[in-house]
């Protein structure tokens, strides 16, 4: 019966990583590309090779030494328009080949934690305050997070690659895979990044799963006008409830849990895109570059625009998750 749910959790978590991929990588991209600091570097159009547009993809510090140069601002909408304008609207999408391959595994490894985590705990929980049950899933999604970073460090650096320098998919995968074995050459490691990404996808995503639990808890006692706690999973009977409680639940938890974990998501990008090594040298760089040197205001730089990205991602996430979970169940 545990391993029937497990097999639940991963497919429906498969599932839901794979519709949420498609719907958010645009700004994913934008995103990516300006954490990293890269802009667009468009040649004069007095050039022929200008007016063919061609384009040199660049980081905004080597853009600083290209005279008679245009870089675009690093704000998110003047990327936008820079990408497709020079590269086409599919470029909104760089990065989404290798996302697509991974993250319904990374999406399936998070779920089945969840699930494990919460029945675990689900029947010892004999308290009213749902507490035991909190913390097997804070517990299983951690534990999922710190696993899936594995799968998805070598990945990501696959799509920052992409995204940022404008390698193509197939040299990308091919350096990356060759550098999965250890190497003297960290510039060329697969594993460029694993600490930060350790860092954003450990403990966050335990307050991810401990968010939505809560939200999804809190939402449905409300909308059965109880203050009984041990309500039933499924809460409401109309089809809206189904729809509106699950997807609330999983934007609260993308706020609170990348309110967490946002600056080593800013970190990672920085290394992976190869500007940075270390994870404490580049917080003094990213703090030194913000406003008056304020560690809050460089650490969270671009976090409105993860927030864009993450809250429907993980609104449909998570309707999806239980949609097919709870369909398969039927099934079964």
């Amino acid at each position: 019966m545990a391993s029937e749910s497990s097999w639940i959790d991963f497919t429906a978590g498969w599932i839901s990583g794979g519709i949420s991929t498609l719907a958010i990588q645009p700004v994913d991209t934008i995103l990516t590309r300006m954490q990293a600091n890269a802009s667009i570097v468009v040649q004069p159009s007095t050039t022929s090779a200008a007016a063919a547009g061609a384009n040199t993809v660049t980081t905004a510090a080597a853009a600083t030494d290209v005279s008679a140069t245009a870089v675009a601002s690093l704000r998110p909408t003047n990327i936008f328009r820079g990408m497709i304008s020079n590269f086409g609207i599919s470029s909104l999408w760089r990065g989404s080949s290798a996302m697509i391959g991974a993250v319904p595994v990374q999406n399936a490894v998070l779920m089945t934690g969840y699930g494990y985590g919460k029945r675990w705990t689900d029947n010892d929980d004999h308290n009213n305050n749902n507490n035991n049950v909190l913390l097997g899933v804070f517990i299983g999604g951690t534990i999922g997070g710190i696993f899936q970073s594995f799968v998805m460090s070598p990945i990501e650096l696959i799509k920052v690659s992409q995204q940022v320098v404008g390698t193509s998919v197939s040299k990308a995968t091919t350096s990356v895979v060759s550098g999965l074995l250890p190497s003297s050459n960290n510039k060329s490691s697969a594993w460029r990044g694993l600490g930060a990404t350790l860092l954003r996808d450990g403990i966050p995503h335990g307050v991810w799963f401990v968010s939505y639990e809560f939200a999804k808890v809190e939402l449905t006692k409300m909308r059965n006008g109880s203050n009984n706690n041990n309500v039933m999973e499924g809460g409401g009977d109309s089809t809206a409830d189904e729809i509106a409680i699950p997807m609330l639940s999983g934007a609260f938890a993308a706020t609170t849990a990348w309110g967490v974990g946002y600056p080593f998501d800013l970190i990672k990008t920085r290394i992976q895109a190869g500007k940075s090594v270390g994870i404490v040298s580049t917080a003094r760089d990213i703090i030194k570059e913000s406003k008056d040197g304020r560690a809050c205001y460089g650490l969270y730089r671009g976090f409105g625009l993860k927030l864009l990205r993450s809250i429907p991602a993980s609104a449909i996430g998570f309707l999806t998750y239980e949609t097919a979970a709870k369909a398969l169940s039927s099934r079964g």
